[in-house]
């Protein structure tokens, strides 16, 4: 094995076993016969509160500023279109948002491989942060090529945003239309940006989109077809009960595991005859995914807020624009749907469900007879 490559698996792998600050966020896109698209996700975040659970409505002609080092003088430009995202810390931007056409923006963190462009103040006019990059997306475009073909246009920098919980923002983006067309956006080597099709839709964490294409290469044996009885000496030997031959599908939490697990769930999806039924199904294949309080932490070191635990699962049906969501507290799936607001008019402001962080629970002992 080439000695930098053995350097690579080592670091990683010293990475996730022992990097308390992980964020473990997994995607998926499902498809139904009506041609509508689905794009879905996990939300974790491994510091304290950062209120991802509320959802920030952004209206039309928003006049935005980019963030650079130096402050609020990086690149303006005035919104198209309106949308809304999950936030975080207060912030205008968070894990993942759909504008009024449908595209949807997700955000996945990147540490150890994101590396953004080093700031020049003579470019400030087309600098911008990483948050800003997601509301340029939102709030300009309603396809995937428009969004790929201006991507030249802005440079992304490293801007230091201690408002945003005190951590770095190393992000990739998933991006997707209601045509199905979709990208990885990856901005990497101080500020290359490199592009990619997505793998059945699915993406995760660290490393780089191009090592998880490779690492894929390990489980071409996975199949939803049990394994045939064998005979050794006398001996005839079956499976125990179904699912045999997906043995080896990886259960962890780390990045590469959850990729696999992923991809291997989207591919053997059932027939989906309509959105509702995408919907519907992204949540079950996403409960694979839910991270519980306090599994990836040493039990002498429980958490006492929600670190590293799964906070909001969203589902996005780009064709009806609407946005699915249920969060750690709430279990109930609650819907924004993007063509009953009247983005021209509305005014900026939060959507909060969560209050009470109460579960719904429905008594049915009355239903005895």
């Amino acid at each position: 094995m080439h000695k930098r490559y053995l350097n690579f698996i080592l670091t990683f792998i010293v990475l996730i076993m022992f990097n308390p600050n992980v964020y473990p966020c997994t995607g998926i896109t499902l498809k139904s016969s009506d041609s509508s698209v689905v794009v879905s996700r996990t939300v974790e975040w491994a510091l304290s509160d950062a209120q991802h659970n509320k959802i920030l409505v952004v209206p039309r002609n928003k006049q935005f500023v980019g963030q650079t080092p130096e402050g609020l003088n990086g690149k303006k430009w005035a919104g198209i279109y309106g949308f809304i995202t999950l936030t975080a810390y207060g912030q205008p931007y968070g894990p993942d948002g759909l504008n009024e056409e449908g595209l949807y923006v997700g955000v996945y963190y990147l540490p150890d491989f994101a590396d953004y462009a080093i700031y020049d103040s003579t470019q400030a006019e087309k600098s911008m942060s990483v948050g800003d990059l997601m509301q340029w997306m939102l709030s300009s475009f309603k396809t995937v090529d428009e969004v790929i073909a201006n991507l030249n246009s802005v440079i992304v920098v490293d801007v230091d945003n201690k408002e945003f919980g005190g951590a770095a923002l190393p992000f990739h983006f998933k991006i997707a239309d209601p045509s199905g067309n979709s990208k990885i956006i990856e901005i990497v080597n101080n500020g290359e940006v490199k592009v990619y099709d997505p793998y059945l839709g699915v993406i995760t964490n660290s490393p780089t989109y191009d090592w998880h294409l490779t690492n894929q290469r390990n489980y071409l044996s996975l199949s939803t077809n049990p394994n045939s009885e064998l005979t050794f000496d006398g001996y005839k030997l079956k499976p125990l009960g179904g699912g045999s031959g997906l043995i080896g599908l990886p259960g962890d939490y780390t990045p590469p595991s959850r990729f696999v697990r992923a991809a291997a769930f989207t591919a053997s999806c059932r027939p989906l005859e309509t959105s509702l039924d995408a919907v519907y199904e992204s949540f079950r294949i996403l409960d694979n995914f839910n991270i519980p309080l306090g599994a990836q932490v040493p039990k002498e070191n429980l958490p006492t807020d929600i670190v590293s635990a799964t906070q909001v699962t969203s589902s996005s049906d780009l064709e009806n624009k609407v946005y699915y969501y249920h969060t750690m507290w709430n279990r109930q799936i609650r819907k924004i749907d993007l063509k009953a607001i009247d983005f021209l008019t509305v005014k900026e402001q939060i959507i909060d469900d969560d209050e009470s962080k109460t579960n719904s629970i429905k008594d049915v002992t009355s239903q005895l007879k």
